[in-house]
């Protein structure tokens, strides 16, 4: 058992509020999740709950963590309004709070202007009322690919 009382760091232990379901994601983030997602008025937010393994030596979330999250909530935004897969050019962000074991992570990213060659997006993480990062990002808008 962990120090937040969590037996595991499994989908069932994560515990989401209602309307979040288990999203599906590439090696990486299942690796880091699990990663749930709801539809919202205003876009698709994404949550995870945080784990100890999520945390660095002091206990709070890990600002690597928080960026692979904030990246994949930017990316799948831009997926979502091109209909185009996008590998980040650059992203940039500020760490503006805390999160610890137990916290419930919500995030969403919204395309500010999206062309031919980039999108440009913007974020945000929260937990609750608490606003825990914010993050602007540039992406390289790929081919769509072919599936068989």
């Amino acid at each position: 058992m962990t120090s937040d009382g969590m037996t595991s760091d499994s989908a069932e232990a994560a515990n989401p509020p209602e309307g979040f379901t288990l999203g599906q994601r590439g090696p990486f983030t299942v690796h880091n999740g699990p990663i749930f997602r709801k539809e919202t008025d205003d876009g698709l937010v994404q949550g995870f709950r945080v784990f100890d393994r999520h945390c660095n030596g002091v206990g709070i979330l890990h600002g690597g963590m928080m960026m692979a999250f904030i990246d994949g909530v930017l990316g799948t935004a831009v997926w979502r309004e091109t209909d185009r897969p996008a590998l980040t050019i650059r992203m940039t962000c500020d760490f503006l709070s805390i999160a610890r074991p137990g916290d419930w992570i919500e995030g969403l990213g919204t395309v500010t202007k999206a062309t031919r060659s980039v999108a440009f997006v913007e974020g945000r993480v929260w937990t609750g009322e608490k606003t825990v990062l914010t993050a602007s990002g540039v992406f390289k808008m790929m081919r769509k690919r072919k599936y068989d």
